[in-house]
């Protein structure tokens, strides 16, 4: 993962590209789907509908945890457990998109599982 709010070069990802719909796979399993996308430099992130588990929320991903968007599959696949993703700091309201503390703890949430 290069920087954490920005897709990586080699994701697959096209400046954009819609990916609400698209079904979000974690390193174990399918987590859900995209619910929205904020495509704005330095805070590319998703928000994912986790509906098919049973605590169902929803959760923010940075970019920078995407490791392939599949458009003809119609898939995102992150560098995260279904258990890491579900760990992350809770994403409550939208407000939050734009809350640069809870930004900055996610983002170092996301930085940390790399190493």
């Amino acid at each position: 993962m290069g920087d954490v709010w920005a897709f990586g070069r080699d994701s697959g990802f096209v400046a954009g590209q819609e990916l609400v719909g698209f079904d979000v796979e974690s390193t174990d399993g399918v987590i859900g789907h995209v619910e929205r996308l904020e495509d704005e430099p330095g805070k590319q992130h998703l928000v994912v509908d986790t509906g098919v588990w049973k605590f169902g929320r929803s959760v923010l991903i940075p970019a920078g945890a995407v490791t392939v968007v599949d458009g003809g599959e119609r898939t995102v696949k992150v560098a995260a457990s279904r258990e890491e993703i579900k760990s992350a700091p809770r994403f409550t309201t939208d407000s939050e998109t734009t809350d640069h503390g809870y930004l900055a703890e996610v983002g170092a949430y996301y930085v940390s599982l790399r190493g």
